[in-house]
């Protein structure tokens, strides 16, 4: 497992990069990456003000153990070639770009980078969020190493198939879902969920992070701070996820050494395939509490 694999990502918040006071409040708080963003939080006209900020911020340092990454506007609008200059100048832990569309969209953005010096640490996030780009996940994913974490844009996905934001998600964005993640997953990437949008409804935010955690997903987008305790909670493994991972590992290499040709552990054959599991639920534990 790689180091941008075990990094947590579990709660990635999204924080306005217009908004000096939001920028200040992010300090602290308790999400593991943030992502200031130039695009969809930010006016026209404050663009190339927010862009400053936002560098600024970067340079600081005063972000402590979150990963931060820049939101640049996408490729083709009027902001994006002076975004990409700024970030790389900045050298934040990843440049994220909007509905990145293919494989040869994403060695344009490394190449961008690499021309405008941004420094090696620095990588390429990719938001995924067109049917085009869903077509072509698999080529987007495994197109350059650079590119390390897929953003799922879900908003962009039901807004571009005219369909309904519904309680489980609707049967085209668990498609959109599902076909990401077997792209990402086939890369060797990190692959972050969508946004879920009514901030007050605690009990539906749970129940979609806990979908997604069960579809395999690193951990979510958010558009709210108080969604972030519960975006750890969820995606983080249990103290009996951590206990259960021990006992297991320990039931299969005390049957090794004995010989045993079937190992079983609470009624159940285990594999090498379960363990290799257990092994990563535990480094994954042990990386948060590093954190």
């Amino acid at each position: 497992m790689t180091d941008a694999i075990l990094r947590p990502r579990r709660s990635v918040l999204y924080m306005p990069g217009a908004n000096e006071r939001a920028l200040e409040k992010a300090k602290g708080i308790d999400a593991d990456a943030l992502i200031l963003d130039l695009e969809d939080a930010v006016a026209p006209d404050s663009k190339p003000e927010a862009r400053e900020r936002v560098c600024a911020a970067v340079r600081s340092g005063e972000y402590g153990h979150r990963e931060l990454a820049i939101r640049v506007n996408g490729i083709g609008t009027q902001w994006h070639d002076d975004d990409i200059a700024a970030a790389a100048a900045a050298g934040p832990d990843a440049v994220l770009v909007p509905k990145v569309g293919s494989a040869d969209e994403v060695m344009q953005l490394v190449a961008a980078l690499e021309s405008a010096g941004a420094p090696e640490k620095t990588q390429l996030w990719a938001m995924i969020e067109t049917p085009g780009a869903l077509l072509h996940a698999e080529e987007i994913c495994a197109a350059h190493e650079r590119l390390t974490v897929i953003v799922m844009g879900t908003n962009d996905v039901v807004n571009e198939t005219f369909g309904l934001h519904v309680p489980g998600r609707n049967p085209v964005v668990l498609t959109a879902l599902s076909l990401s993640l077997l792209a990402a997953r086939a890369s060797g990437k990190v692959i972050i969920d969508g946004v879920y949008n009514d901030v007050k409804n605690l009990e539906g935010f749970e129940a979609e992070a806990r979908q997604g955690r069960e579809m395999g997903f690193d951990g979510k987008t958010l558009i709210h701070p108080s969604q972030v305790e519960p975006a750890n909670v969820a995606f983080a493994p249990s103290d009996d996820d951590i206990a259960h991972a021990h006992d297991m590992i320990s039931a299969f290499e005390e049957a090794k050494a004995a010989g045993q040709g079937v190992v079983t552990f609470n009624g159940r054959m285990v594999e090498e395939l379960h363990v290799r599991d257990a092994r990563r639920i535990l480094a994954f534990a042990e990386a948060i509490a590093a954190r």
